[in-house]
């Protein structure tokens, strides 16, 4: 052994130099990872072939190891750290010789490249960012940020720490409009700062919660760190919990676990909702409270009057808390007790396969109390019950094509399962209702006829519903039906946009806000998937940056406007109609509605086309796409080069020791505070492009391979990663912020501003880890996608 380590040890320790080295010369990452393991591979197969890299392993002809294996110890859980009193025998690190290694990597790169970069099934997943990043770069390049700041000093201005509350409200805004970390602290940094200085608000304080802010993009959806790491989690959670089976004695992890292991980045998406709001309240907390601790460092500033009418807080109580609260929860109510629902009677002609036990009882005995274990007796002995019953009952029952007396007794069951109220209805109308209650908020000295009218269109829907539509009502008649209560209430929603277009908050908020709600909304609802949303968010920006230019110059942006009503219109006709037209007997209104839906696509296609002209014209589109390219390019290429680096730590069986390693220790808990805080202080030196797909992909299959739910194991590691981007020194945030600060902020100014907000990060991990609820509630209540 040289210095008495192992050989394999030694590897890992070349490997992780010449990374370090690598990004230490102030090459490109991307292309510095690539280098590295080239240069440590070429290092390794050196010292191998001369014969001074030696691996000690199992010996396992030994009559030790036979033992353990008739003992029933599944072979795959004999290692050197839970044995090491077993036999070793010394062999060549590489015991075909480094030819055959390389070789065999060649082999790897090919497989990996095509899975993963080229055309494996994340892809599709991984286009995501490349949309997300273009959405977060026009927003930015539309000065949406400009905009929300100013707004925000000055409705939060006069209180104290006013500017340090708007500044995370604006980084949380932000972050749910680009989840891009640098752009975010860059922006706010060269905006914000210079005001809070000049308004003698602390430098501590300014760059903390700056700084701090910034990173919210790392947790908030739509968080590029999400995309990337759920790329990652899906397959790292299938594969550990497959290991996990096979080491408990089961086939696999279906027949283990009772349900499918698998884990999609909608659903990350929604475990991380809730936890970067609280992480955005907690900065704000500390804000308000330093400033009420510390008035002087953190005065309340005027920041000039807001456009808009003086409300009471009895008005602004009842028509901004209350009546929101009783609609949504009178729908929410409604939807419980059965009032409000789908109205869908779509009967199959062919039978539902009958339902199976809980559990798979036909496993081998050691499978057996590894599920007893796993679910507890109570659950098998549930399964083995209905089991018997299914096999008394001749067998699970197959799907068949029903006669016509079980198409009647369907339609019949389905008929009276169906809503009064159908859901699209309730929810497009109580959306209206809510844009109605805020306009009579946001001006109470102005006519209330118009809002009346349109809260009687409200009424109106819902009454015609429950009278005139049922489940067998056509598509066409059911619009027509409707169609006068949707235009009283649309004549009153008219009247209330102009009123709400007259407070500054809300005409700045507003269209970005609609953009973020369409895209989470899509994502978090189950609706579709992230990169659908993502181009959805990416055209969304590119209209609302040409809408902002063409306000700028003085241009009526009607196109705009009309192309994204037009978007609306078929969106909702999709909802509304069967536009498959290739059916046999398609009917007269579903080719009205096919014709329709049409023409609303190649309409908003063109105000697509328009809107990208507009960019182009005023050189905004240029640099959108240029920087979009550099981004992306930049992702994809550290992903290439960190699979060569992982290729040439499996080569030599790092992967293996590591995870050996992991493993040997029984507390699962220990085992993910380790990887936690290995992952922390890598964040020092690594961005988190390199450790998600560096690190994460080695010690994944170990602390997902566990008992602990892989929603809460990858927010938690988002959320470390996010800490490690603020820790001095070598915070990534930090030099974000230092390259855009004025010469009279100095380094030790942010660092001292920046350690309580890591505290506050240190806190928000330590509540995460005694309250998992927090991180698992959104995925339990929504549906996944």
């Amino acid at each position: 052994m040289l210095f008495g380590l192992d050989g394999v040890e030694i590897g890992l320790i070349i490997v992780f130099l010449c990374l370090f080295g690598g990004i230490m010369t102030g090459f490109p990452v991307a292309f510095a990872i690539g280098g590295s393991a080239v240069i440590s591979f070429g290092i390794i197969a050196a010292l191998d072939s001369a014969g001074i890299l030696t691996h000690h392993a199992i010996d396992q002809g030994s009559p030790e190891y036979a033992a353990l294996v008739a003992e029933g110890v599944v072979r795959e859980s004999i290692s050197l750290f839970r044995y090491p009193d077993l036999p070793r025998i010394e062999e060549h690190l590489f015991p075909g010789g480094w030819e055959t290694a390389l070789d065999r990597n060649l082999g790897f790169i090919v497989n990996r490249m095509n899975e993963r970069v080229i055309a494996g099934q994340s892809i599709e997943t991984l286009l995501a960012v490349l949309m997300f990043v273009m959405m977060g770069i026009t927003l930015e390049r539309s000065k949406i940020a400009n905009d929300l700041l100013t707004t925000m000093a000055r409705v939060f201005g006069p209180l104290p720490g006013g500017l340090a509350v708007s500044i995370v409200l604006v980084g949380a805004f932000l972050a749910a409009s680009t989840g891009i970390v640098g752009a975010t602290v860059v922006t706010m940094g060269l905006l914000a700062l210079p005001t809070m200085l000049r308004n003698n608000y602390s430098p501590e304080l300014a760059t903390g919660v700056i700084a701090a802010s910034g990173t919210l993009g790392q947790i908030i959806p739509p968080s590029i760190v999400i995309v990337l790491l759920g790329t990652l989690a899906g397959d790292l959670y299938a594969t550990g919990q497959e290991t996990r089976a096979q080491l408990a004695g089961c086939r696999d992890a279906l027949s283990y676990l009772g349900e499918p292991a698998v884990l999609s980045v909608g659903t990350l998406f929604q475990a991380a909702l809730l936890p970067g709001v609280f992480l955005a309240f907690l900065y704000g907390a500390y804000a308000f409270g330093f400033a009420l601790l510390n008035p002087s460092k953190a005065p309340a500033v005027q920041m000039g009057t807001t456009a808009g009418e003086v409300v009471t807080r009895n008005e602004a109580l009842t028509w901004f808390l209350a009546a929101p609260v009783l609609m949504i929860g009178a729908v929410i109510l409604g939807a419980g007790s059965g009032l409000v629902g789908s109205q869908s009677i779509h009967i199959s002609s062919y039978s539902d396969s009958g339902e199976t036990a809980s559990l798979r009882t036909n496993v081998p005995e050691q499978c057996q109390i590894a599920m007893i274990e796993l679910h507890g007796q109570e659950a098998w002995d549930a399964a083995l019950a209905e089991q018997a019953a299914i096999d008394a009952a001749g067998g699970v029952e197959q799907a068949h094509e029903r006669s016509a007396e079980e198409l009647l007794a369907a339609r019949e069951a389905a008929l009276e399962a169906t809503a009064p109220i159908g859901s699209g209805v309730a929810t497009i109308f109580v959306i209206l209702a809510l844009v109605l209650s805020t306009a009579r908020g946001i001006s109470p000295s102005s006519a209330p006829a118009p809002l009346l009218i349109g809260g009687l269109g409200v009424v109106l829907a819902f009454l015609f519903d429950i009278l005139f539509i049922g489940p067998l009502t056509g598509a066409g008649a059911s619009f027509m039906i409707l169609a006068v209560p949707f235009a009283l209430t649309l004549y009153g929603c008219a009247a209330g946009m102009k009123r709400l277009a007259r407070n500054d908050l809300l005409r700045v908020v507003f269209p970005p806000l609609v953009l973020i709600v369409a895209v989470l909304g899509s994502i978090l609802g189950g609706i579709t998937n992230p990169t659908p949303a993502a181009a959805l968010g990416a055209a969304g920006a590119i209209m609302l940056a040409a809408y902002r230019k063409l306000r700028e110059e003085n241009t009526s942006p009607r196109i705009i406007l009309m192309a994204s009503f037009a978007l609306v219109i078929m969106i909702l006709i999709g909802v509304n109609f069967d536009l498959r037209v290739t059916r046999s007997d398609v009917a007269a209104e579903d080719w009205l509605a096919y014709l329709a839906a049409q023409g609303c696509y190649h309409f908003a296609f063109f105000g697509l086309l328009y809107a990208c002209w507009i960019l182009f014209r005023k050189g905004v589109l240029t640099p959108v796409v240029r920087e979009t390219a550099k981004v992306t390019s930049m992702v994809f290429t550290i992903l290439i080069g960190s699979q060569l680096l992982n290729l040439v730590v499996i080569s030599f069986g790092g992967e293996h020791y590591i995870q050996d390693f992991l493993r040997s220790f029984d507390n699962e808990l220990a085992v993910f505070l380790i990887v936690m805080l290995v992952l922390f202080i890598l964040g020092f030196v690594l961005d988190f492009l390199e450790i998600i797909y560096i690190v994460i992909p080695i010690v994944g299959p170990v602390i997902y391979g566990g008992t602990m739910d892989p929603k809460w194991v990858t927010i938690m590691i988002a959320v470390n990663l996010q800490t490690s981007f603020l820790t001095p020194p070598f915070g990534f945030a930090l030099f974000y912020l230092r390259g855009v600060a004025p010469r009279s902020v100095t380094t030790g100014h942010i660092y001292r501003g920046v350690i309580p907000f890591v505290l506050i990060q240190v806190l928000g991990l330590a509540i995460l880890w005694f309250f998992p609820g927090i991180v698992t509630i959104v995925p339990e209540l929504l549906p996944s996608n």
